[in-house]
């Protein structure tokens, strides 16, 4: 196969850890050819989406935390449809570009390109509001940008957090305890004086062991999540906020969340789907890029990468 990924500038990856890296090495040790473009590479031109290419190769035995881990060759343009797979791995925030983006994939497809995960998919499937389809399987969940609303629903439950729908990373989330004195001043900020909606959930005390990462590849979970534990008084467990990660057995109400969303979002045209679960709730599906791969591979020995690629030669020989 020859897969094109669209991604961020390649400099920018830590390679030693970053999941799409894991992927491109996945896809070269089973004889794949890949090339790279970034969002503004895409392009529409006499009805054809199209795009500037650079096909790389992957440097034998390179050190991962050192640049100069691939090597380019001569850029070229050409249709999406022209490649077996087309994958998007561009990292949030999900902002009018990445819509853009998004929709141009929907087109391409249309038009018979491969792209997972699926274009349409991304842009029905936003990342925090996703879980209200699933709402059997998350704690109290309130979205709204009205005040009294919002006040009313920390009153209800005491003790909630509240974030906005468009962050990545942990950034803009507060945790809300019954007696914060800060209460209107965050959310006026958060929903810009109730011009902004945001999503509140009740707390869920079981963050302090972790915010497990529950990767799903092709409608089935991979058999461990990587437990994301929170720094010593820090209520976000990302990794980019100083999470730690370790990698566990999915647990039986882990299996059951995954078992159930996992062939419905598979259906849809999301080859790769990353849940986020507190305790016994699901908290957040990520369909844009997810991660993960490599911490849960390290620690565990299941190749999470290889597991991807196959089911990926499995979509594109249908």
């Amino acid at each position: 196969m020859h897969v094109l990924f669209i991604v961020d500038p390649l400099p920018s990856l830590k390679a030693y850890k970053d999941s799409s890296v894991a992927m491109m090495r996945a896809l070269v040790a089973r004889g794949h050819r890949i090339s790279v473009a970034l969002q503004a590479d895409l392009f529409i031109e006499a009805g054809a989406v199209r795009a500037h290419a650079t096909p790389i190769s992957l440097v034998e035995n390179a050190d991962l935390h050192e640049p100069g881990w691939w090597v380019e060759s001569s850029g070229f343009e050409t249709d999406l449809r022209d490649f077996d797979a087309v994958i998007m791995r561009k990292d949030p925030p999900f902002d009018m570009e990445y819509f853009y983006s998004a929709h141009l994939l929907a087109y391409a497809q249309q038009q018979g390109a491969r792209v997972f995960n699926a274009g349409q998919a991304i842009c029905t499937h936003p990342e925090k509001l996703a879980i209200t389809e699933f709402a059997q399987f998350t704690s109290p969940t309130l979205v709204s940008r009205d005040m009294v609303r919002l006040r009313t629903f920390h009153a209800q439950h005491g003790d909630v957090v509240v974030k906005p729908l468009d962050g990545m990373g942990g950034m803009g989330i507060f945790r809300l305890q019954p007696t914060e004195p800060n209460l209107g001043a965050i959310l006026e900020t958060l929903t810009d004086n109730g011009a902004r909606t945001i999503m509140a959930q009740r707390y869920i005390p079981e963050i302090v062991k972790g915010d497990k990462r529950i990767l799903i590849i092709d409608g089935q979970p991979v058999p461990y999540a990587l437990a994301r534990i929170p720094l010593a008084g820090e209520t976000r467990g990302n990794l980019a906020a100083g999470g730690r990660g370790v990698a566990q057995p999915l647990s039986p109400r882990d299996l059951e969340i995954a078992q159930a969303i996992g062939p419905v979002l598979a259906e849809r045209g999301l080859l790769l789907v990353g849940l986020d679960v507190i305790g016994d709730y699901l908290t957040e599906i990520n369909v844009t890029s997810p991660t993960c791969f490599v911490e849960i591979t390290e620690q565990t020995g299941f190749d999470v990468a290889d597991t991807f690629v196959q089911a990926l030669e499995r979509r594109v020989a249908q």
